[in-house]
């Protein structure tokens, strides 16, 4: 054990502890000023505020509270207590925005982002109307070219702006599962803009 005050709270949540209770809120209370801080800080992309980014910090802590009590035994004292569940709960935090995020952007996609698409995949058009039909083919290329699982990922990268540990957490896969799905979802798009005229492919 690190300290001491890492262990008074092990000992304090222990389920055995008749002050579990007491340690419990305790916790409660500062992961969730904890959850608020971490969710204000994101806010300034992801547009959540107010009520919602209250739900969600409220969400967040209680949901790390729980993950803490149920893996208190992992505890090594390697780092503070304090530190080691604040781990806890920004990862629901992101977990929570990712979600928000995907249900309100499910139904309206942000028109600008979209727009960028062309040039995070290369493609330069030289006019107005050719950058129309060129953001219409992006388009077709993510719902017609990429399977399910592809285009939910390269959607919150690219477009939502979803954290990828975030996306991991949420999918509950590891990062090369994820990097290696958004490398094929890339590929394939460009090759469908390739096979559309918009995009020079070399071949394989």
């Amino acid at each position: 054990m690190s300290d001491a005050d890492s262990e008074r709270w092990v000992r304090a949540l222990d389920v055995s502890s008749p002050t579990r209770d007491d340690a419990t809120g305790e916790l409660h209370a500062l992961l969730l000023r904890a959850a608020h801080a971490e969710a204000a800080r994101r806010s300034g992309y992801n547009g959540v505020a107010g009520v919602e980014l209250d739900d969600i910090a409220q969400q967040a802590a209680a949901d790390a509270v729980m993950s803490i009590l149920r893996r208190l035994d992992s505890f090594r004292g390697e780092s503070r207590f304090t530190t080691w569940a604040y781990k806890f709960v920004v990862l629901e935090v992101s977990s929570k925005l990712a979600r928000h995020a995907w249900r309100r952007e499910s139904r309206h996609l942000d028109a600008e982002a979209w727009e960028r698409l062309p040039d995070a995949l290369g493609v330069a058009p030289d006019t107005s109307a050719e950058a129309r039909e060129l953001l219409a083919a992006v388009r077709r290329g993510v719902d017609e070219a990429m399977t399910p699982h592809q285009r939910r990922i390269f959607v919150a990268l690219v477009v939502d702006g979803v954290p990828l540990d975030a996306l991991v957490a949420e999918l509950g896969t590891n990062r090369n599962a994820v990097y290696k799905a958004m490398f094929d979802a890339r590929r394939k798009l460009r090759l469908y803009l390739g096979e559309q005229g918009f995009l020079e492919v070399a071949p394989d």
